[in-house]
């Protein structure tokens, strides 16, 4: 590396770029080495509780298993103890469950930017972005797969919030201002998806069939006072957003848990943004009769 730095800086015209880029390099491979280094530390000083398999019975160390671990400056070996129950025979990796790297080889922080970057585009320019931007050599087919696994848990942690929320176990929504106006508006839009995903679902194509799905959108904010022309202003940072692709009727219900989790319940104004399509005017005739609606 200093060699190479020697050779790039004797050059008679400076290559800036080629510079960041061997900094940005050695800033990787040094900050790998010493993520490997404070991984093995932690392993070596953590407190070890006894690990339990889900029949009761205690597990048994079976000796230590390594894998490759990708983390956002690079590869890091990792070694963890496999412990296995002598009565089930069903195994657990400890240190895996506590650094959330179960059954996967990428570290969250590369997960989280790959389900981010496969969400905002399509998978193959997904992963041109991450080995521009963060130097992470992937597959389009390993990006689709982590961002569709994150999709899931996302959607199964949002079902279980609506639960809470719709059953009242959670605390009182959030309090509103006196003044507040709490706005909820929601839309749909067609998305491309896979043929197969398509089967059987008629469209408005010529002949019946469907080139793309409804995905669902729905978001609210608060509002309080006029601006200096004298229209509404939004409140920075208020807007929380939903989406799925599922029937209205699901969604209905979706848009009414999040209203619900602003403080629906509080609010002294609540106006609903639509387009006056029908499916929306039932959702707001179900969930929201006091709200004002208008139709844009």
């Amino acid at each position: 590396m200093r060699r190479l730095a020697a050779v790039l800086a004797a050059r008679q015209t400076p290559d800036f770029e080629a510079w960041e880029s061997l900094m940005l390099q050695a800033a990787r491979q040094g900050g790998a080495g010493v993520l490997g280094t404070l991984l093995s530390h932690w392993q070596q000083h953590a407190p070890r509780e006894i690990v339990l398999c889900p029949c009761g019975q205690r597990l048994s160390s079976r000796g230590r298993r390594g894998k490759g671990l990708l983390t956002t400056l690079g590869r890091v070996p990792f070694a963890r103890s496999f412990y296995q129950c002598e009565q089930c025979h069903r195994g657990r990796f400890p240190d895996d469950e506590q650094l959330d790297i179960v059954g996967t080889t990428y570290s969250p922080g590369v997960r989280r930017l790959m389900a981010r970057a496969g969400s905002q585009t399509q998978f193959e320019q997904a992963a041109e972005d991450l080995c521009c931007y963060a130097g992470l050599q992937l597959q389009a087919r390993e990006i689709e797969r982590v961002a569709e696994e994150v999709g899931r848990q996302v959607e199964q942690w949002l079902s279980e919030q609506d639960e809470q929320i719709l059953q009242a176990v959670v605390t009182a929504s959030p309090t509103l201002s006196s003044e507040a106006k709490l706005y909820i508006s929601f839309d749909g839009t067609g998305v491309p998806v896979r043929k197969s995903e398509l089967v059987g679902r008629r469209g408005k194509q010529a002949d019946g069939s469907a080139r793309t799905r409804e995905a669902k959108l729905g978001c609210v904010f608060t509002q309080v006072g006029l601006d200096k022309e004298g229209y509404p202003q939004r409140d920075p940072d208020s807007t929380t957003y939903v989406g799925a692709i599922e029937s209205s009727t699901l969604f209905g219900w979706r848009m009414y848990a999040e209203a619900l989790r602003r403080g629906l319940d509080q609010a002294q104004t609540v106006i609903a943004l639509t387009d006056g399509a029908r499916y929306n005017r039932t959702i707001v005739q179900t969930h929201f009769p006091e709200a004002v609606h208008i139709v844009d």
